[in-house]
């Protein structure tokens, strides 16, 4: 018998921990229904952590995910820790940027899709809307968020500069561009690359490492150059005609919630961020697995947070973490079945709440016979 696959939870802040809960049960009911050895430890990250540890994240915390087979995170933040400021580089102020640096998970998979029985909670027509079916590939490790030097100063008349420098090295570019592809040749072979390539020198590295990378290597690949911002309204307007959309950093986070509006809800959208490509029957060790949305402080501990893009970002992790697809694609199935039955979390209009909502999923993966 193989040994069982390490998977380290990090509930985080207010409703993370709530929808970890979720996200773990799915876990091991999944891994059991499919022969799937697990072994789940967990721990502290974000204000949690820095309220027992006095740190972000710990020395020890990072040892374990180094250990892992796959990380399973909640969100973290809120306004108790804003105020915070530490002398250092941003991994000693956030902890989850800590992790995906120390991990150098750079490919980070956002997926978002038209669910049939959430089309009436978009706002789109159903036309407009219906079989929509994007991935974001957003580079997760580099670009303004943590670029060098970066801080505040005051200036000679009292004013206050801050700054950071957005930064990009071709192999940084050359290998999330390799992921974009990659997953294009699972999915539908088109790739839209985002960038402000008329104004800014690393836009201008990144299109013409994209371009190269796409010509060279990838030529079986549709792809196209779009400006950010016009991106934006494109997107918005047509989702329908994405298929992959590659995006820098900042680029990245911005896009991955705008799509968001396809599945209805932030809370809908789940994440791998990965040390690697993803190659179908190809686990990859040490990946990120987390929902999009945030802590959201306002509905902590009242037990309604919408725990679907955790558990989706669970089947993620069958799929990519333990090449496990046909466990993947149970818990979708799962999920779809709840929502067809109007089960819905307050954040999509209905009453459900979280336990509710990982109930009848789990109910919906016993009956699954497929």
């Amino acid at each position: 018998m193989s040994a069982p696959f390490k998977v380290l939870a990090l509930g985080g802040d207010h409703i993370g921990p709530e929808v970890v809960v979720s996200g773990l049960a799915v876990l091991r009911q999944v891994a059991d229904q499919f022969g799937v050895a697990v072994e789940v430890d967990e721990d502290l990250l974000g204000g949690a952590s820095w309220d027992v540890h006095g740190t972000f994240c710990t020395d020890a915390v990072v040892a374990k995910a180094r250990a892992a087979d796959a990380i399973l995170v909640g969100a973290v933040g809120g306004p108790e820790w804003d105020g915070i400021r530490i002398d250092g580089p941003i991994t000693e102020t956030d902890g989850l940027t800590r992790l995906r640096i120390e991990l150098d998970v750079y490919n980070a998979l956002r997926p978002a899709r038209a669910w049939s029985a959430l089309l009436p909670r978009t706002p789109y027509r159903h036309e407009v809307v219906d079989g929509a079916d994007l991935l974001v590939v957003r580079e997760n490790s580099g670009g303004i968020y943590y670029g060098e030097p970066r801080g505040r100063e005051v200036l000679s008349d009292g004013q206050v500069r801050a700054f950071e420098i957005s930064e990009y090295r071709t192999q940084e570019i050359e290998r999330i561009a390799r992921c974009a592809f990659e997953a294009a040749r699972g999915r539908r072979g088109h790739v839209t690359s985002l960038d402000k390539s008329n104004v800014m020198e690393s836009g201008k590295l990144w299109r013409e490492t994209v371009e190269r990378i796409g010509r060279d290597e990838y030529p079986d690949i549709e792809l196209r150059h779009l400006l950010m911002d016009y991106a934006l309204f494109a997107v918005a307007r047509a989702p329908r005609d994405f298929d992959v959309l590659l995006a820098d950093n900042l680029f990245g986070d911005l896009v991955s919630d705008l799509i968001a509006v396809v599945s209805g809800s932030l809370g809908m959208l789940p994440s791998a961020t990965l040390p690697a490509a993803a190659k179908a029957g190809h686990p990859v060790k040490g990946g990120l697995y987390e929902p999009t949305h945030g802590s959201a402080p306002d509905i902590s501990g009242q037990g309604i947070a919408n725990p679907i893009g955790t558990i989706l970002s669970v089947a993620m992790m069958f799929e990519h973490g333990f090449g496990q697809a046909l466990a993947a694609r149970a818990i979708e199935r799962a999920v779809d079945g709840v929502l067809n039955e109007g089960l819905l979390p307050p954040d999509l209009g209905g009453v459900a709440d979280t336990a509710a909502i990982t109930q009848a999923v789990l109910r919906r993966l016993r009956q699954d016979t497929s």
